[in-house]
């Protein structure tokens, strides 16, 4: 991260006050912008604004004060709620402003939104994130970046305030989302792999802190099985990505790759994996919650409770 700090308190507005939002909104402050914020929740937005910044109604209100829009939002769906909706930022978005999208999406709807927003004088980054809630608080994710050399002008020190590393992937909308959806793919499988080895520890009477241990320190090891397998063990899924978002986005690594008929053989029996915990009511809890579709799978008492 560059350190670069905002000259005279520039305003910047984010949409999207969820787990990554709420860091990188935190971040651009200690930066020194002049943050506004907005979210459908509009408590989300008043506390955030008790520790400086400032509480917008509507996305409409925030591309009216800021030159420079970061969508942080779910999908596709709510990003064109937020830009096209009802108090819709595009409407209100200035020629030369810059609208930052940083959702995981199909990268053709990234292209063809590009185009939509330049059609009304706006530029774009197709910016999607990774790293988790705690890297966006700490200003150290990463974004997987594509757009044209002036959006990347107009954004300036933006991105750096919010991420450690900033991939500049092309100088037109789509890298970014194709290199996020890739991301995905191993994001989607690796958790899935976590929890079927888990499973397999369990059910096999091998003590579940002691397989945690030794497989963290052994070449089986990911960083998934490191960190999603720590909640299994807690018994925690209070979602931090739920399964719901891996239902999703290894629906978009399919539909990508089923548009030039490549196999991705592994993915689809993640996505498989994914569907059937959210079919059996875990779809809003922690993607971790994918190991409960393995039958007769229980941990001790006081190590979580694994039963589906």
């Amino acid at each position: 991260m560059s350190g670069t700090s905002a000259a005279g308190g520039d305003p910047v507005g984010v949409i999207g006050l969820g787990a990554m939002g709420r860091g990188m909104a935190a971040s651009l402050r200690r930066a020194g912008y002049r943050v506004h914020a907005c979210d459908v929740r509009r408590e989300a937005a008043e506390a955030f604004a008790k520790d400086g910044g400032v509480a917008c109604a509507t996305p409409a209100e925030i591309a009216a004060a800021c030159e420079v829009a970061v969508s942080v939002v779910v999908n596709a769906e709510q990003t064109e709620s937020v830009l096209f909706g009802e108090g819709g930022a595009a409407a209100a978005l200035k020629p030369g402003s810059l609208f930052v999208m940083c959702s995981t999406v199909d990268p053709n709807w990234s292209i063809a939104l590009e185009a939509r927003l330049a059609a009304l004088g706006v530029l774009y980054l197709d910016a999607p994130i990774s790293g988790g809630a705690a890297k966006a608080a700490a200003g150290e994710m990463t974004m997987m970046t594509a757009g044209r050399p002036e959006a990347y002008a107009k954004a300036g020190g933006v991105l750096d305030a919010m991420a450690a590393r900033v991939y500049r992937l092309g100088d037109r909308a789509g890298a970014g989302s194709k290199v996020k959806i890739v991301n995905q793919l191993l994001a989607g499988v690796h958790i899935a792999a976590a929890a079927e080895a888990m499973a397999l520890g369990i059910r096999e009477g091998v003590d579940p802190e002691a397989l945690y241990d030794v497989i963290t320190h052994s070449a089986g090891s990911s960083w998934m099985f490191e960190n999603r397998m720590a909640h299994v063990l807690a018994g925690d899924y209070t979602p931090l990505s739920a399964v719901d978002i891996f239902v999703k986005d290894l629906g978009l690594v399919l539909d990508t790759a089923r548009a030039t008929k490549f196999p991705l053989p592994l993915s689809a029996t993640a996505h498989q994996m994914f569907m059937q915990a959210s079919t059996a009511g875990h779809g809003r809890e922690d993607d971790s919650a994918v190991i409960k579709i393995f039958p007769g799978i229980e941990l001790p008492a006081g190590r979580g409770g694994l039963a589906p």
